[in-house]
């Protein structure tokens, strides 16, 4: 349930998840000073854990090794603090159809009109997760931010590529691609089997994220009825967030 005001929930929650980009800073970008603060306060009351589309070390480094449990890869990787170290704790793999996934994200470049990009065609991460980079993999970061903000450009391909790829989840992710993950992998059920493992019961969850629409990175939370609240802008998330103090 989208939480939209300030009510008694604080002292009904646990555990607080949070997405990286676009809900706590830019887009591959460093924790600003008053979201870190932020941070550092509710760790004080509440469990905190990060939910992320990318690997835990590359969230770990981009928040600047804040000490959090890390669900990455929309669930297939775990990162935990251990004894203050951080450690990868779980990390499933696939093995993607790379012939499938170039040839037909070729061909959607060329009906769509994408063909002209920077750096590789695809990202096939360790994982098995594919990334469909609309601009390339070495796209600079200026230019993925100002591309797609309202995703309206990805939509009009998402339907097509959801046809095509019937075993993924397919995310329309980041600022200007689309995240395949192999269909059981969503922050939802990702969260779940953390809470499970750690003792934590549905209603003491409550979600931050900023991208709950259809094929956003966050949108089984929405789906499945976990709690949410929705940041519009990261710059305004130590406001939105002041009641849970």
């Amino acid at each position: 349930m989208k939480i939209t005001c300030e009510s008694d929930l604080s002292g009904s929650k646990r555990l607080l998840c949070f997405d990286l980009d676009g809900t706590l800073s830019q887009h591959k970008s460093h924790l600003p000073e008053e979201t870190k603060e932020l941070l550092h306060r509710l760790r004080e009351k509440y469990k905190l854990l990060m939910v992320g589309a990318g690997n835990a070390p590359r969230i770990y480094n981009q928040m600047e090794q804040f000490p959090v449990d890390i669900i990455a890869n929309y669930g297939m990787q775990e990162a935990r603090m251990v004894d203050g170290e951080f450690q990868i704790v779980r990390q499933d793999t696939v093995t993607p159809d790379k012939e499938y996934f170039n040839r037909t994200c070729q061909y959607l470049r060329e009906k769509y009109g994408y063909t002209d990009y920077a750096g590789g065609h695809l990202e096939f991460h360790a994982s098995g997760m594919v990334t469909f980079c609309l601009l390339g993999s070495g796209a600079k970061v200026e230019d993925k931010v100002v591309f797609d903000p309202d995703r309206s450009k990805r939509r009009v391909l998402y339907d097509e590529i959801l046809s095509l790829f019937p075993e993924h989840v397919v995310y329309i992710g980041g600022s200007s691609s689309f995240d395949f993950a192999p269909k059981q992998y969503n922050k939802y059920d990702s969260i779940m089997r953390y809470a499970e493992e750690n003792g934590y019961a549905k209603e003491e969850i409550l979600f931050v994220g900023d991208d709950f629409g259809d094929g956003g990175g966050d949108s089984h939370v929405r789906i499945y009825g976990m709690d949410y609240i929705q940041v519009d802008d990261y710059t305004q998330t130590p406001r939105l967030l002041s009641f849970l103090l």
